[in-house]
């Protein structure tokens, strides 16, 4: 499994280059599912690790070929820098399936806490900019709402997380347009339908619990296709919030196997 950080070479075009690094299984089939995966980090870190991501690790023992994407020290985690290179990264991995899978291999855009919100955009600047072409978007435990006033979010400063989530939407909106435009929090976006379909998962101790599970009634209530996971309290899930894995990783693999199964055929 490669973790190193490159520069692939998608398109010459782009400047600057977006590093990527990739997470390859054993299992790997001949149309493998391809997976631009955005890490977390509350919209703060930008120093790249060398460490595998659990979120990557995951996913790729299922069979996808997930590519992560260096998006946060390329666009210094600010709006709409960041999901604008994040977008990039997506449509050039599109017209390039050939070279990390095959033509027919579906595309998934995955991410966790902050790199689900970013990925909740791109999916959304998907169905307006390129149609057709994301097969589905991986939502865990998005950090969507900057608001920041829902009742699992209480439980934010137990984990030591309340203020850094603060301190990380102030930083990402910036002086920009807030939280209005929909690229930006799409949890405030008013036109969801058209988007590709949704797996979000969370679990009953996430302080972002309820604004993932309220997307993703909002995307159902505008026709989108959804799949919920709600992991049992204590399972480790928030581990993610500091790159721990736990008991979870199993079943998130056969979540994702079943979303790519249902929604992607």
């Amino acid at each position: 499994m490669s973790v190193q950080w490159e520069n692939i070479a998608f398109d010459k075009a782009a400047k600057p280059p977006v590093p990527m690094r990739i997470y390859e299984g054993k299992a790997k089939s001949k149309a493998p599912p391809l997976v631009l995966y955005l890490r977390g980090g509350a919209f703060l870190d930008e120093g790249r690790s060398d460490n595998e991501r659990p979120i990557g690790k995951a996913l790729a023992e299922t069979g996808a070929v997930v590519l992560e994407a260096d998006y946060s020290s390329v666009s210094h985690n600010m709006f709409p820098k960041a999901m604008e290179c994040a977008f990039m990264a997506l449509n050039c991995l599109s017209s390039r399936r050939k070279q990390f899978g095959s033509a027919k291999s579906p595309l998934f855009i995955a991410g966790d806490e902050a790199g689900g919100n970013v990925a909740a955009g791109v999916a959304l600047k998907a169905r307006d900019q390129m149609p057709g072409e994301l097969a589905g978007q991986i939502l865990l435990s998005p950090m969507i709402d900057p608001m920041m006033t829902s009742q699992s979010f209480r439980k934010a400063d137990e984990i030591g997380m309340g203020e850094r989530w603060a301190q990380g939407w102030s930083h990402y909106l910036g002086s920009h347009c807030g939280f209005q435009h929909p690229y930006a929090a799409p949890c405030l976006c008013s036109r969801l339908s058209g988007v590709a379909p949704a797996l979000v998962v969370t679990s009953e101790d996430d302080p972002l619990r309820d604004e993932a599970i309220g997307y993703a009634e909002r995307l159902e209530a505008s026709g989108v296709l959804v799949r919920k996971k709600v992991f049992r309290a204590s399972c480790g899930w928030t581990g993610i919030y500091k790159d721990g894995d736990g008991e979870w990783m199993a079943t998130l693999c056969r979540e994702f196997t079943g979303f790519v199964q249902e929604f992607s055929a």
